[in-house]
């Protein structure tokens, strides 16, 4: 069960100290999606919540309108540290809401989800001057999916909203992350996903605090055989083949 509670906050701009962008939106404090590996896991220790990263969720609300001339020209991504599209913004809508606002906008705007539900807002999508939607996928294999992301759209979802999205003439990004090393088989998701792509994205699988430490359990559970090589990549700190490949 996810613990459902709101926050109030002084705007849903906040600027970005990552190099690639300007500024960021995350709806929502925390995601239900529960991913193994989600390395946003960190912000816990910033909320006031003594449930798991994963099982409570803090819907934002503010009076503050986004400032559209402020964000002119610049780089935007919804969002970094939860999915904009998960199951809960169905009910209450802050996504939305948030892209009603820039759909006049002179920014450029990135959205990323693992969710068929960014679909819904296809007929706002229509009117920005600049936006693309990035689909994350990390694997392809629907059983291993829900091991590593129990709570998310399932990997033929994201492949037919990559589809649709292509049909509607917006662009739209396959983002292969993480890149779990020997795991991940990002030649096969670049050969399903090739006709609906129209650029892809890459990040390495990143560990920190508890998530770390469920990672290890799963890989030395799930896939023994690679023990060692995580121990070299995330405690010796060894470069290593970061990914499997046929």
């Amino acid at each position: 069960m996810v613990v459902v509670d709101t926050a109030r906050v002084k705007d849903y701009l906040t600027k970005t100290k990552l190099t690639t962008l300007d500024y960021v939106i995350n709806p929502y404090i925390g995601c239900p999606n529960k991913c193994l590996y989600c390395y946003a896991a960190y912000m816990s220790i910033f909320s006031k919540h003594k449930e798991q990263w994963g099982d409570f969720i803090d819907v934002k609300q503010t009076r503050k309108k986004i400032n559209t001339f402020k964000i002119k020209n610049k780089k935007v991504m919804i969002s970094t540290v939860t999915d904009p599209y998960n199951s809960f913004e169905e009910k209450y809508g802050i996504t939305r809401m948030i892209m009603e606002q820039l759909v006049n906008s002179e920014a450029y705007i990135s959205v990323v989800t693992k969710s068929k539900l960014v679909l819904r807002d296809l007929d706002l999508f229509k009117k920005m001057k600049h936006i693309e939607i990035a689909l994350s996928i990390s694997v392809l294999d629907e059983k291993l999916k829900k091991k590593l992301e129990p709570n998310s759209s399932t990997i033929e979802e994201r492949v037919e909203t990559l589809k649709l999205l292509k049909q509607n003439g917006i662009k739209s990004i396959v983002f292969i992350s993480p890149l779990i090393p020997q795991i991940t088989d990002f030649k096969s998701i670049i050969e399903k996903t090739k006709d609906y792509a129209d650029e892809y994205w890459f990040d390495n699988l990143n560990l920190r605090s508890s998530f770390k430490t469920k990672m290890f359990q799963f890989i030395n559970k799930e896939y023994p055989i690679y023990k060692s090589l995580y121990d070299d990549i995330y405690n010796k700190k060894k470069s290593a083949v970061f990914c499997r490949t046929k």
